[in-house]
């Protein structure tokens, strides 16, 4: 990915919760995260329309996939 989510407004979004400290580079720790669970989507996605013997990847096939990576990922 080439572009990078704007890191004054992700600094502002964590900032609302005063109670809570935010380190200096917290925000490119949320977007790593961020992209680390886009990436098991995509993958998972594309294992779930391989398993359909599909080419594409369909939209179906990414919210079967984003249901069990949200529970998972919830902690």
């Amino acid at each position: 990915m080439s572009k990078k989510a704007p890191r004054a407004a992700l600094k502002s979004h964590m900032r609302k919760k005063s109670d809570i400290r935010v380190g200096k580079n917290a925000d490119l720790m949320v977007q790593l995260n961020l992209l680390l669970v886009l990436h098991r989507l995509a993958e998972e996605s594309r294992v779930k329309a391989f398993e359909e013997k599909t080419a594409t990847i369909k939209v179906h096939h990414v919210k079967a996939v984003a249901k069990k990576l949200l529970k998972s990922t919830r902690g």
